[in-house]
């Protein structure tokens, strides 16, 4: 599978989506002026990931901000984990965030219970 390797910005975050050595992390803040542009390969990515993923998937989410448009296409990424995950595969979502910020805990929160799927909540 291609290799995505998106370098950070100060505006998108640095993004690495490998299946051979198992990364797949988005860190940094998200601000991209062209969502689509920005995400669309990334959710494509996932998709075509599901189509035959490892055995086990840990997907990390290192963001310091992002805004509304980006939690939508971020949504979008965790509900293709959902979908992986309820066609009876290991699915782990590792949701990092500072340990002073209380709204990107409880931002991971609200995912998780949107999506049930198994979320893991890292403080750094």
């Amino acid at each position: 599978m291609e290799i995505i390797n998106i370098k950070k910005t100060d505006d998108t975050p640095l993004v690495i989506l490998n299946a051979e050595n198992n990364i797949m992390e988005i860190s940094g803040r998200s601000l991209p002026e062209d969502l689509n542009k920005f995400y669309i390969p990334i959710i494509e990515w996932v998709k075509e990931y599901s189509k035959k993923p490892n055995p086990s998937t840990v997907f990390k989410f290192k963001l310091d901000y992002f805004n509304t448009a980006s939690s939508k296409n971020i949504l979008s990424i965790l509900m293709s984990l959902k979908e992986l995950y309820n066609a009876g595969n290991k699915v782990l979502v590792e949701w990092f965030y500072q340990e002073d910020d209380e709204e990107m805990l409880e931002t991971g929160v609200e995912f998780e219970r949107i999506i049930k799927i198994p979320f893991k909540y890292v403080k750094y």
